[in-house]
């Protein structure tokens, strides 16, 4: 093994494989996550991905607007499947043996979520695709990243999103907000930055759990985030 982890699950927003269309899958988007994943396989690393679905429904926004929130957010687990497919398939055109693991029962095209079914995967090499969430509503795939990695005993959460770390305010309304190198899970939650929600973090900081927030957009960040490089934003104790 050539990075300081051994096993890592690395969240991936859903929105972020939309690419410039906004919506969607974007398939030169996909393949080069592919490749990044791949390099941190290569590491010896043992990896588990926990993605959202947010490029085809996000359950809040639907439930906003008028819709059922539990039906909205099954919904949305659904779309996570998509996506963990979708993942699947250019992983495995990278030669990166993956198995889809789901908290929903669809046996037809993944494995329903076993805990020592998937460490048992990743034991093996196989990159392990958290589908579906947590299976309940009103948890969000942030909730679903800190509940697999606490359940796997992974030793750090890699967040992956649309922007280089964590801010003070929101980048994209204010110029003036300062990114943190390093925070602790205390002023996270005090604070309420909205990284991740509540629940995760405190999820995170009841198990001692790190998490590394950095732009996923730029080439080769999670095998640098991976090899322990200063990159984006440390949260932990």
């Amino acid at each position: 093994m050539n990075g300081p982890y051994k096993r890592i699950l690395l969240k991936l927003s859903g929105e972020g494989l939309a690419g410039e269309n906004g919506h969607g899958i974007d398939p030169s988007v996909i393949a080069g996550l592919a490749k990044q994943i791949r390099s941190v396989h290569e590491l010896g690393v043992e990896l588990s991905i926990v993605i959202g679905g947010g490029n085809i429904i996000r359950g809040m926004t639907a439930a906003s607007q008028g819709m059922d929130r539990a039906n909205a957010d099954y919904m949305g687990m659904l779309a996570g499947v998509i996506n963990a497919m979708a993942l699947q398939d250019s992983l495995e055109k990278e030669s990166v043996e993956t198995r889809v693991l789901t908290a929903l029962e669809i046996k037809q095209v993944a494995e329903l979520y076993i805990r020592r079914r998937a460490i048992r995967h990743m034991e093996k090499g196989r990159v392990v695709i958290f589908g579906g969430g947590t299976g309940n509503p009103y948890f969000s795939t942030d909730t679903a990243a800190a509940l697999r990695a606490a359940e796997i005993g992974a030793e750090v959460i890699l967040k992956a999103t649309q922007v280089d770390g964590v801010y003070d305010r929101d980048p994209a309304k204010d110029s003036a907000a300062v990114r943190y190198e390093t925070l602790s899970f205390h002023q996270a939650l005090q604070q309420d930055l909205r990284f991740m929600d509540q629940t995760a973090i405190a999820l995170c900081r009841e198990n001692s759990l790190p998490i590394v927030v950095f732009d996923m957009s730029v080439s080769d960040n999670i095998h640098r985030v991976a090899m322990g490089e200063t990159v984006g934003t440390v949260v932990g104790s």
